[in-house]
């Protein structure tokens, strides 16, 4: 009898993601938001930056708020602190959005309750560079 391979819902999520709105994203290489992002723009995906400080970064315009994307969005990554976290889900809820990373040290358990309820995929606490180099390298 053959075993069934296990499921990686993160293997899954990363695979079928195209597009991925990254809130707080900086324009200085020196901040994690950007170096992580332009590592996920070099594996393929269409970043966009959400940050309403900035104009553009890695070749992409910057919205203020997830609302103002024009583009179907398949997952948003958060590089905010843990109390800014909740209108963000709301967001992306309201986008209908079907995935939520929160980068590491990014924890807001009602938040992450609150999209698990609409039916979203929660990362939470992990960093989806470490976690793509984990399962595509």
């Amino acid at each position: 009898m053959t075993a069934l391979p296990k499921l990686d819902p993160i293997r899954e999520l990363l695979l079928r993601a195209k597009t991925i709105a990254v809130v707080g994203l900086s324009d200085s290489p020196l901040r994690p938001s950007h170096g992580v992002s332009a590592y996920m723009q070099g594996q393929g995906y269409k970043i966009i930056p959400v940050n309403p400080t900035i104009t553009e970064a890695l070749g992409e315009k910057s919205f203020a708020s997830l609302l103002e994307v024009p583009v179907k969005i398949d997952l948003v990554n958060i590089f905010r602190r843990s109390e800014f976290v909740g209108p963000i889900v709301d967001q992306a809820i309201e986008l209908k959005i079907p995935a939520v990373w929160m980068q590491e040290q990014v924890i807001n358990q009602a938040a992450a309750e609150k999209a698990g309820k609409a039916g979203m995929f929660i990362a939470m606490n992990l960093c989806i560079l470490k976690e793509h180099q984990a399962r595509f390298r």
